[in-house]
């Protein structure tokens, strides 16, 4: 599962770059502060690299702000409604390999 998440996590990253750099660029921001407002929390899960759970578990909880971001746009925009939904799929496919990772404990 981890690979799923860590899949994720990269088509993510690579979505903010495609969105804002090149599908949609911002008109009233330079498009530098909108690529790192976008993309700067996402890469700040590196600092844990050497435990890619942990990781995985810092940009699940920073997804479900990516998740609400996209279905904001996909009611407000309908240009940008596919990535929009795909910014949607992605996180809930980070979340999804997340729970589906967690081990349930046995009742004794």
């Amino acid at each position: 599962m981890n690979r799923i998440g860590v899949a994720a996590w990269i088509a993510q990253i690579l979505l903010q770059c495609a969105w804002y750099a090149w599908l949609f660029p911002p008109q009233r921001v330079p498009m530098w502060l909108a690529l790192g407002v976008a993309v700067i929390p996402l890469l700040l899960p590196l600092l844990a690299i050497g435990n890619v759970r942990r990781a995985l578990l810092w940009v699940g909880m920073l997804s479900l702000f990516y998740f609400c971001h996209g279905v904001a746009e996909s009611w407000s925009s309908t240009q940008e409604r596919v990535p929009a939904m795909l910014e949607i799929l992605f996180a809930l496919a980070l979340i999804g390999a997340l729970g589906a990772g967690v081990k349930r404990r046995q009742r004794t």
